[in-house]
């Protein structure tokens, strides 16, 4: 093989283990998000607060 034939193969191989590191990177912060706030629903429900959702209610509020 020529030189930038090797040379195209070797820096699409270092982009595409660039991507891989940071998609990693990405899914272990998600991972870290995901287990801090089920401590915390843990720890709420332990000492009877009510969890505290980001998303929606799990019923509808009664606004009568």
């Amino acid at each position: 093989m020529n030189d930038k034939t090797e040379t195209g193969q070797q820096s699409r191989k270092k982009a595409i283990e660039a991507q891989a590191k940071l998609r990693r990177e990405r899914a272990a912060e998600k991972l870290r998000e995901n287990l801090g706030r089920r401590k915390q629903q843990v720890r709420a429900r332990r000492s009877g607060q009510a969890d505290e959702t980001n998303g929606l209610p799990a019923a509808k509020m009664d606004e009568s």
